[in-house]
């Protein structure tokens, strides 16, 4: 006799590398209502937008994990675009948004522009999406006011550049800190589960249960006494 096959997950996930940096952007929507969030539109709108009306989605949220030009450069345009709210970063990310028109010149992205966020999140905040909801976490240490989105039943997170397959966030940034890092890894993420699979704000995508035997920084072996 089969056993029975598990309940389709509430949300799916389109990764979109973006900018020169390749930055994970991610589309994320609720199945039932095809409501999306982009999460960290660091540039590239129009090929988001294009990407949204490929999959039939209506943009409910801009979500902001930090606020760095890659992952937030683009956040201005978006929302000038479709009207939508902009959720996050924790308020601590204020002097990185605000610094984005000049990061930006640096970088040769002149259209990215500092923006406003509607909603400042906190740890311990939910927002919501078409009918799902995800649990908020302030992970601090690449910048100080690093947020982290969780969907608990769907066993999903997106971290931004809290955590790598097989590296971490810098720490070397303005008010960045290695062991606020490594804390908010370890005290933060970890008890959410090994099987939580992420998407990290670089390159591809892993488990905290893996990273947990293997990444050179915050593996069990690594960060143990002995």
């Amino acid at each position: 006799m089969n056993a029975p096959s598990p309940p389709p997950l509430p949300i799916r996930a389109l990764i979109a590398p973006v900018t020169p940096l390749q930055q994970n952007c991610t589309i994320v929507w609720c199945v039932k209502t095809r409501k999306a969030a982009i999460i960290d539109p660091g540039g590239e709108v129009d090929r988001l937008l294009a990407a949204l009306k490929e999959h039939d989605l209506t943009l409910e949220k801009i979500w902001i994990t930090h606020g760095h030009l890659d992952h937030a450069g683009g956040t201005a345009a978006l929302k000038e675009l479709t009207g939508c709210p902009i959720e996050g970063p924790h308020p601590d990310d204020q002097f990185w948004i605000d610094d984005i028109g000049t990061s930006a010149a640096k970088w040769g992205m002149p259209e990215a522009r500092p923006f406003t966020p509607d909603r400042w999140l906190q740890d311990g905040d939910v927002v919501t999406l078409g009918e799902t909801e995800f649990e908020v976490y302030h992970c601090p240490g690449h910048t100080p006011g690093h947020v982290v989105f969780f969907h608990r039943e769907a066993r999903f997170a997106q971290v931004g550049d809290v955590l790598f397959q097989g590296s971490i966030g810098r720490t070397d940034f303005p008010k960045g800190n290695y062991q606020q890092l490594i804390d908010a890894i370890t005290g933060k993420l970890w008890p959410l589960g090994e099987d939580v699979r992420f998407v990290p704000g670089h390159g591809p995508m892993s488990t905290f249960g893996q990273e947990r035997k293997t990444n050179p920084f915050v593996a069990d072996m690594i960060l143990s006494d002995g």
